[in-house]
């Protein structure tokens, strides 16, 4: 429903972006989880919240990744219309490189500090 909001305001191109996230990311996370669950079982640990953890850092690292890749359709989506299209995407790439390391840099940074304090 809310792709369907977002596809009538904005037009279907931005709506199609949003389609892709609730069936890409349960794919990925699903068996995330259970691998780290059945490698537990192996050896013969019963009851674990490894599995849940993993794919909920995953899920971090997927929430960061789209935020630079917001950065990334931002720029394809003013620039392409009026300059080249090699130099627009390969812009794009260097910001969503730089966004997604310095989100990455930023939530270490965030988990070094908090670990330090008393």
């Amino acid at each position: 429903m809310a792709t369907g909001l977002i596809a009538s305001h904005f037009g279907p191109v931005i709506g199609g972006l949003f389609l892709a996230f609730p069936a890409i990311f349960p794919a990925s996370a699903t068996p995330v989880e259970k691998a780290q669950e059945d490698a537990k079982h192996r050896v013969g640990i019963a009851h674990t919240t490894r599995g849940r953890l993993s794919a909920a850092l995953d899920a971090r690292g997927a929430s960061m990744g789209a935020i630079a890749l917001v950065g990334f359709a931002t720029v394809v989506w003013r620039a392409l219309p009026a300059h080249d299209a090699a130099l627009t995407l390969g812009g794009a790439l260097a910001l969503w490189l730089i966004l997604a390391v310095s989100i990455w840099r930023v939530r270490r940074l965030h988990v070094y500090l908090r670990r330090k304090r008393p």
